[in-house]
Order: structure tokens, then C-alpha cells, then sequence
């Protein structure tokens, strides 16, 4: 059956449906007709029975007796076409439920196909091959999915190498102008208003090009990371509000914490991934404001939420945000130092994690950050820990 054509298939089963109607239907009918048949006959015995002396005969003059055959047989006609019209309405509906099935069942390598297709992302594509065990109507399309696939991913290869290459051959040099910068400044204290003012605009791009070639080059090299490690996120927030401690007193931002849950994953970029969220909240709220961090597990899933109290995001710019180098007002994010890759990079980590992130709620009063991870019991994390999905 598995060598057979789709088309085939379908055209078998519903050979084999019709069929098997047509008999079943034959039968009901036939059965039904002798039945009447036999009604027909014990009536007409009744009525041609005479005094137990005289022998059985039947008289077609007599009167009565033809009125009263009339009357059976007009009967019995009534009764088998009523009979006739269900039997005929039962078996249309239990054929029209075996087609549904029967058909089901023969579409069903395609509705395999399509949930394989559905479960190609960007973040898997390297471990996604679509399975060539299908009918002959879509081998050869299931054989171009697949080459599709591997020259996106070749492309996405090359994408990635090309952004660790630029990364590793920029490094070098803006280290050493950005050690020449400071080492001039040390040397010469007492330089005039404009060349100082000079000296700090070279210090603070070379800086941003610095902690910017930093983010590109872990970008490139996320796919390298282990992600076997057990994490419990509620020390590592703390961890995390601790480190970021220092820039929220410049603005009076108080920081809190609350819920608990435990992930499968690499420590280190779970790690990175709050910290770039909680320093980007910290930047964006208002003076004397609150920035919140939460936790907790819902089922399958690790729920993060990050909460500020800034500006808002507007909701056109809620999913680009996430797009590399994406800025929503670039001279106020130049202001705060950023350079458009700290969210990108948290997109990267999670959906690295087999999890996502999103805008949950922006307004005036502040945003909140939703992310979703697979969430693991750290008592069963020894069984089998989980490797990352390859970006």
C-alpha cells in the first residue's frame, strides 16, 4: 500500500467503500422484500381458508376476497417503500461517516507532511529533513523542501561566519585605538577644551564599536555553547539585580525579585539573556522608578517577566525591536549607550533554548518583557540533559 500513488489510494478506498455499500444495501433491500413477501402470503393464507370439510381453493370471483388481497398487498407496498427510503437514508449516512474516515486515513501522509514542514524554524534548520516516506505526488516536492532547507541553512552558515570574521578581525584593531585613545589622554592632561572634547567623542565610539563587535561576536558563537546546565533562576536574578546595582542607584531605580522555577540550559547565557533585560529596563525607566524581574513555571513552560516603568514602546515597533541594530528613537538610545543588538541577542539566546520572546504588555506606565523557556525539573536534570537547538 505504501508503494501505492495517493491518487491510487483514494480511488481503492472509495472503490472498495462503494462496494461494500452497494452489498450491504442489496441485502437490507432483499431481506426487507421477503419479509414482505411472507406478510403478503400469511394474509392471503388467512383469508382462503375454509371449513375444515372442504378442500382449500381460491376463487378469483370472489368479491371480498380481492378486496382484501388489494388492501394486503396495497399495504405491504407502503410499508416496504418506507422501509426502502430509511434503509436507503441509514446507509448514506454510514457511508458519508466510512468516507470521512477512509478518506482521513488515506490524506494522512499528507497531514504528516504539512506538521513536518510546520515545524521548520530559523533555529533548527541544520536538524530538520523532511521525511522522503511519502506517496509519489510528494516525493519530489518533499525531495525540494529539503534542498530548500539546506541552502538556507548553508546561507544562514555563511551569514554567521562572515559576522564572527568581521567580529574577530575589528577587535584587534579597536583595542588598540581604544588603548591609544586613553594612553594620550593619561599623557596629556592639560590639552585644550576642543581637543579634550575631541578625545572623549573617539573614547566613546570606540567603545560602542568595541561593546558592539563583543555582541556580534557572541552572536556568531552561540551555536557552540553547551546548554546542559541546571539552572535555578531565582539566585542567578538576584545575581543578576546585584551586578546591575551600581547603575540603578544612579538613577534611584529600585529593584526587585519574586517567584522561583528551574530551566535545562546553558548558565551562562540564561545569565546574559536577564542581564541584558534588566539593563535595558534600567535605562529606560524614569528616575525613581521600579524595575521587577518574575518567575515562575506554568506546566511545560518557564515564564520570565521583565517590568518597567518607561516610556512604552510603540505597538507597530513591538516586534521589530527584536531585529538586529533596530532602534525605536536612535538619538535617545545613542544617549543611553546602546547599540541596537542587546535584544536581538536575547532573541537569539532564547529561541537557542527551544523558547521565545515577546512584548507582553507596553503602555505609558512601562513594558513588560515575556520570556518563555522550557521548563525542567532539576531533580531529573541527571537523566538526560537536553543539548541546544542549533541556530
Amino acid at each position: 500500500m505504501k508503494r501505492l500513488s495517493l491518487q491510487w489510494r483514494i480511488t481503492l478506498m472509495t472503490a472498495l467503500l462503494i462496494c461494500s455499500t452497494c452489498v450491504l444495501m442489496n441485502c437490507l433491500v432483499g431481506y426487507s422484500g421477503m419479509r414482505y413477501m411472507d406478510s403478503i402470503g400469511n394474509e392471503l393464507s388467512a383469508h382462503s381458508k375454509v371449513e375444515a370439510a372442504s378442500p382449500s381453493s381460491f376463487d378469483p370471483t370472489n368479491k371480498e376476497l380481492d378486496d382484501a388481497l388489494t388492501i394486503v398487498v396495497n399495504d405491504a407496498q407502503e410499508s416496504f417503500g418506507a422501509t426502502s427510503w430509511y434503509i436507503t437514508a441509514a446507509v448514506t449516512l454510514l457511508g458519508g461517516v466510512l468516507a470521512y474516515f477512509v478518506s482521513g486515513h488515506a490524506l494522512q501522509p499528507l497531514r504528516s507532511f504539512a506538521a513536518q514542514v510546520e515545524s521548520v524554524r530559523p533555529d533548527n534548520l541544520a536538524d530538520t529533513k523532511i521525511s522522503e516516506d511519502v506517496p509519489s505526488e510528494l516525493r519530489r516536492c518533499s525531495a525540494s523542501f529539503n534542498d530548500m532547507i539546506a541552502r538556507l541553512d548553508e546561507g544562514f552558515s555563511a551569514q554567521r561566519q562572515f559576522t564572527g570574521n568581521a567580529a574577530h578581525e575589528l577587535r584587534t584593531p579597536l583595542a588598540l585605538m581604544q588603548a591609544q585613545v586613553e594612553l594620550f589622554c593619561a599623557e596629556h592632561p592639560d590639552v585644550d577644551a576642543d581637543t579634550a572634547s575631541l578625545l572623549g567623542l573617539l573614547q566613546e565610539q570606540t567603545e560602542r564599536m568595541t561593546h558592539m563587535t563583543k555582541t556580534l561576536l557572541e552572536m556568531s558563537e552561540l551555536r557552540s555553547v553547551p546548554c546542559n546546565d541546571a539552572i535555578d533562576l531565582a539566585p542567578m536574578i538576584e545575581e543578576v539585580l546585584t551586578d546591575l546595582a551600581p547603575l540603578a542607584e544612579q538613577k534611584d531605580i529600585t529593584l526587585t525579585s519574586e517567584g522561583d522555577a528551574q530551566t535545562i540550559g546553558s548558565d551562562t547565557l540564561i545569565y546574559r539573556l536577564l542581564f541584558n533585560l534588566a539593563e535595558n529596563a534600567i535605562r529606560y525607566s524614569a528616575p525613581n522608578s521600579t524595575v521587577q524581574i518574575n518567575a515562575c513555571a506554568e506546566g511545560d513552560r518557564v515564564l520570565l517577566r521583565v517590568r518597567d516603568q518607561g516610556p512604552g514602546i510603540p505597538e507597530q515597533y513591538q516586534t521589530s525591536i527584536f531585529q538586529p541594530f533596530f532602534r525605536v528613537d536612535k538619538s535617545r538610545s545613542r544617549a543611553y549607550g546602546g547599540v541596537g543588538l542587546g535584544l536581538a541577542l536575547v532573541w537569539e539566546i532564547a529561541a537557542l533554548h527551544g523558547g521565545s520572546i515577546e512584548v507582553e504588555e507596553s503602555s505609558e506606565r512601562g513594558t513588560t518583557m515575556l520570556v518563555t523557556l522550557p521548563a525542567h525539573n532539576i531533580e531529573d536534570a541527571t537523566k538526560e540533559l537536553p543539548l541546544c537547538h542549533i541556530c
